[in-house]
Formats: structure tokens, C-alpha cells, sequence
């Protein structure tokens, strides 16, 4: 099969905040490099950061501070985050907001005296949720989007990543497969550094926050090119995702934590409060908590008319509720829902992952050459990320991913040869269902939402995740016997759903291995047969890696390195 081969000194996989900003970092640090961004969908356009509303933790505030920052994220993570990664995430946050302020032009919401305001989100102890009323993150990707448009970038829009190509040696990365989803052509990208930012999206469930073309392929390249995957049970399910019914894609879409700080109530179908029997804080509680108490809710069968639960904030009053989230109002109004003056139905949403590839504070993989960044990458966030900290992880460490590779790319003169016979089975393998008769791809999917929510969801226990690991193999087969009706490759949009699909099941196969092997219950993963926290001295971390298509999993004892269970920096 031809392929057409580019070189490049900097590829960025990815335009959200962490792909935009590592390009923009990079050209600053060395604008003679040649840069290149390729992104599955267009640039700016696609990417969960424009999809923030609630806002970006920053300690700014007279009061609070970065090590305060750094504890919340710690207890919020439930002492299993990489502790190097936290305290690089807290302490560069404060450069990275005055940044997008001063730099980019980034408009956040401020006080009367000038100062930025800071609201509360759930599981913090100090209102520093920087924002821009409930839409955040399309105000950091339009001012993103500005300034790297002006660079001379390289965009290859609509392009999607295949593998993660090896050298011949297997001692460095020497660039990426794509495939040009306008023409059906495939391409190779040799580059000197590789940043892999292409988003989590925990799409393989019932609910989920995220579009559908998010689907994992990131994380299934890092696992078939042998990389460890560190926390991969940990998927975070937001509380509040809008229930419309099953016949609408608004269903699963985000009703941000914000709404809950402001003094938001949960109630059940009979419009009874239910929050204060879970947790002392209410609805203030962090999101696992709450997802799980909204879960508890629905199996006991005390639901609204779709089957979740009630959000209200009229008691705060209408005229308050729609100057503060006009975002949220105009959406539920969208659906036929009065946020302002009514109730909203809500469900937990598969919202956020993670887990990821193992990486240092730096962004650096086991594998030279290849950096991740943002929701790809592992560790930051440990069992459970704390809201407003999602937008912060994936510019913070898009800059840091951009400086590092710039440094790289400059001192190095060389470009990695690829092995030809390993790119053209990588291409074999993409094409395989065009060999095969058209199959029922929707309805392996909709049976994949189905065992994930069921069995790998909000709560777990052993039997559940064996069923799910059994029939996740059943799926797998199923699709790679299942084929496509249409052999034209140009723009075939039910390819790319059968390699979304195929993403989706090998990541949902690791996130099952993972929770089962994590006997415990920690933040976003909770085992009914094991509801104990356990030990926090004795807290490992789960690392999954891939040998000959066999899911392995071991447990890593997690480093304390700044601060130990029973200490505190405040």
C-alpha cells in the first residue's frame, strides 16, 4: 500500500489546550523549528477544552496558596496521584492564567475592584475556580486558536493518527501513521518529537459528557506500542449530566459542578432532597461522592420520569440563576428545560479518565522522543480530579510538553528511520473491514454503552467486571468479523466508526482488567465487594500494559515525595 512520507521537527497529535499550547510554547522557544499539528476533526474545533464551562483552579486569591492547591488535589485524588506532577500542576498554573490573561487575551470574570473572581467548586477547601461565567474553555480555545493560527504552523486538519511508529532499532519514536480522512491517503510523519495530546473521552458508556469522535486512540496506540498505562480504573463520572431521554445526543451533556457550589439541591423523583444522607457536605461533596449517592438513588428506583434525579436552583432565585450560568440556562431551555425557575433531570455522566500513559513531570514517556500531555497523560490526578483542574492539567503541561520538545528538537540532528514492513501491517490492520462483509457496527456499540454503565460503571464488584472482561472479547471479535458496505476510503465516515469502535473496546478491556485488579475502593473506582479505602501508607497504583493483544496489570507503590498520609504543607 503507498504511503506518502512528511518530515517535521515538533508533530503535535491534538488541538485542544494541550496541543495548541505546546505548539505555541515550542515556536516561542525556537521559531525556526517546522511544526506540525494534526488533529482528527479541525483545528480548535474538536478537543474536550473548548467544552469547559465551569473554569480553571488557580491559587491567586489573598488567603490561598499553591501548597493549599496541592493538598486539595491530594485528598481529592485520594493520595494516589503522582505527587512531582500535582505540585508542577499547582505551582504553574498561577504562570499559565496570567498567560492566557496577559498574553493571549484571555477575558475571565472579575471582581468590582478588578481583581479575578474566584468560585467555589466541590471537594476544595478555598473558592479559586478562575472563569468566564459558564463557558471557560471556548474563551482559552478562541484566544489559543489566535495565536497559533498566526504561527507558521503546519495544519493537517482531519487526519486521523493510526500508530505510533518505533524506529528500526525500537529505541526511539520516529514518528506517527495518518491517515487523511478527506482523500483516504495515508501518510507518515517522521518526527524528531512527538507530543501525543488527543484527549481522553470516556465515550464507551452509556452517559458521556464528551462527542462521540472522542474515542480513546491515543491510549490504544500507547498500549499496542507496549507503553504502561497507569490508572486506568479511574474513570470519573460528573454528577450532573443532562437526562433528555435516550433519543437525544444532549443526553449525558455536562451541568457544571458550579451549579452545585452555588447552593444547587439534588432531589429525588418525589422532589425530596437526598444529598445530606450521603455526605455531610451535601452537594458540595466530590463528584465520585455524589455520583455514587445519585447511582444509589437510581437503583433504588426513587427516579424522575427518564429515570435520574432532579437538579434545582430556583430556591436561589430565577432572575441570580440566569445572569450567573447563562450557558447552562440556554442549554436545558434548548431541551425543554427551565433551569432557572424549575427542574432539570440529571444522571452521572462518564465525564473524564484519569489514567493514562505513564509520563514524568516533564511530559516524557519510556519511549524517546514521544511526550504526552492533557487527559492522555496519567498521574496527575490519581483516583478522582478535582473540578477546575481538568483545563489547568492539559495547558500547564501543553507548555511544559512544548518547551521540552523544542529543546530536543533543536539539538537534534537526526531523524529516526522507520521499519516500512511495520507501517504497511498498521495499514493492513486499518483496512481490515473492508475485507469482511458489513456487519451490525451501531449494535455492537450500543451492547459496548450497555456492559460499561452496567458492569464497569459507577459501581463494581468482581463478578460484573468478569462478566464485562467476557462479553468486551465477544465484542472484539464480533467487530473485526464485521465489515463495511461501502469499500470507497474517501471521507467513509462508517471506517472511522469502526476504528472509534475498535479504540473503545481495547480501552474498555484495560479499564475492566484495572478494577479488577484494584481490590479496594479509591475516589472514582468503588468495589462493592471491596468498600474499603485501605491503607493511604501502603497506596500503589494500577500499570497496565499490552503483550501479544494479553492485558496485564501490576500494582506500583505510590511515591510520597513532597508530603505523606497524616502530613500537611498548610
Amino acid at each position: 500500500m503507498k504511503f506518502q512520507t512528511i518530515k517535521t521537527d515538533v508533530l503535535i497529535l491534538g488541538s485542544g489546550g494541550a496541543g495548541l499550547f505546546a505548539a505555541l510554547h515550542a515556536s516561542q522557544a525556537n521559531p525556526d523549528l517546522d511544526i506540525t499539528i494534526a488533529v482528527k476533526g479541525l483545528l480548535g474545533k474538536s478537543g474536550c477544552t473548548r467544552m469547559v464551562q465551569g473554569g480553571y483552579n488557580v491559587a491567586l486569591s489573598p488567603g490561598d496558596s499553591v501548597e493549599r492547591h496541592f493538598m486539595d488535589t491530594i485528598n481529592g485524588g485520594k493520595w494516589l496521584p503522582d505527587q512531582d506532577m500535582a505540585m508542577r500542576l499547582c505551582q504553574t498554573a498561577v504562570t499559565r492564567v496570567q498567560e492566557l490573561e496577559n498574553e493571549l487575551g484571555c477575558f475571565f470574570d472579575r471582581n468590582d475592584d478588578g481583581s479575578l473572581h474566584h468560585k467555589a467548586f466541590a471537594g476544595q477547601t478555598f473558592d479559586r475556580t478562575v472563569h468566564k461565567g459558564d463557558l471557560t474553555g471556548i474563551e482559552i480555545i478562541s484566544r489559543l486558536m489566535e495565536q497559533v493560527r498566526a504561527l507558521s504552523v503546519n495544519m493537517m486538519e482531519e487526519h486521523r493518527a493510526l500508530a505510533l511508529l518505533p524506529s528500526r532499532d525500537g529505541e526511539e519514536l520516529a514518528g506517527v501513521l495518518l491517515v487523511d480522512m478527506r482523500s483516504g491517503e495515508f501518510r507518515v510523519v517522521r518526527a524528531k518529537t512527538v507530543l501525543m495530546a488527543t484527549g481522553g473521552g470516556p465515550t464507551m458508556y452509556r452517559y458521556h459528557t464528551p462527542s462521540g469522535d472522542k474515542s480513546m486512540d491515543g491510549l490504544a496506540m500507547a498500549l499496542r506500542l507496549g507503553l504502561g498505562l497507569r490508572d486506568m480504573e479511574m474513570v470519573q463520572f460528573h454528577p450532573t449530566g443532562l437526562l433528555a431521554g435516550r433519543d437525544t445526543r444532549m443526553t449525558g451533556t455536562v451541568l457544571e459542578e458550579g451549579l452545585r457550589g452555588a447552593g444547587g439541591h439534588l432531589l429525588d423523583g418525589s422532589g425530596e432532597r437526598f444529598m445530606l444522607n450521603y455526605d455531610d457536605l451535601g452537594e458540595r461533596a466530590t463528584r465520585d461522592i455524589v455520583s455514587r449517592a445519585i447511582y444509589a438513588e437510581m437503583r433504588a428506583g426513587r427516579t424522575t420520569p427518564n429515570g435520574g434525579v432532579y437538579i434545582a436552583m430556583s430556591h436561589l432565585g430565577p432572575e441570580l440563576v440566569a445572569k450567573k450560568f447563562p450557558g447552562m440556562v440556554k442549554r436545558c431551555a434548548d431541551c425543554g428545560f427551565d433551569l432557572a425557575a424549575g427542574r432539570v433531570e440529571v444522571v452521572p455522566t462518564a465525564h473524564y479518565f484519569m489514567g493514562g500513559v505513564v509520563v514524568t513531570a516533564d511530559t516524557r514517556t519510556a519511549m524517546p522522543g514521544l511526550f504526552v500531555a492533557g487527559e492522555d497523560a496519567g498521574g496527575a490526578h490519581g483516583a478522582n480530579r478535582l473540578g477546575g483542574n481538568g483545563v489547568a492539567n492539559s495547558t500547564v503541561f501543553g507548555g511544559i510538553a512544548g518547551d521540552e520538545m523544542a529543546l530536543q528538537a533543536s539539538d537534534q540532528q537526526h531523524w529516526a528511520d522507520f521499519d516500512e514492513a511495520f507501517v504497511e501491517a498498521e495499514i493492513e490492520r486499518s483496512l481490515s473491514p473492508f475485507r469482511q462483509a458489513a456487519g451490525d457496527i451501531n449494535g455492537i456499540r450500543d451492547r459496548l454503552l450497555d456492559v460499561m454503565w452496567d458492569d464497569v460503571g459507577v459501581l463494581r464488584d468482581a463478578d460484573g467486571l468478569s462478566r464485562a472482561q467476557l462479553e468486551l472479547t465477544r465484542l472484539k471479535s464480533e467487530l473485526h468479523a464485521s465489515g463495511l458496505a461501502d469499500n470507497n476510503r474517501v471521507f467513509n465516515l462508517s471506517w472511522h466508526d469502526w476504528l472509534n469502535l475498535n479504540s473503545l473496546i481495547e480501552v474498555s478491556e484495560v479499564i475492566a482488567g484495572a478494577a479488577l485488579s484494584r481490590e479496594n475502593s479509591r475516589g472514582a473506582h468503588y468495589r462493592e465487594d471491596y468498600p474499603q479505602v485501605g491503607s493511604l501508607e501502603e497506596s500503589y497504583f494500577t500499570v497496565a500494559q499490552s503483550n501479544q493483544e494479553q492485558i496485564s496489570v501490576e500494582r506500583q507503590p505510590v511515591v510520597f515525595s513532597i508530603v505523606k498520609p497524616g502530613e500537611s504543607l498548610i
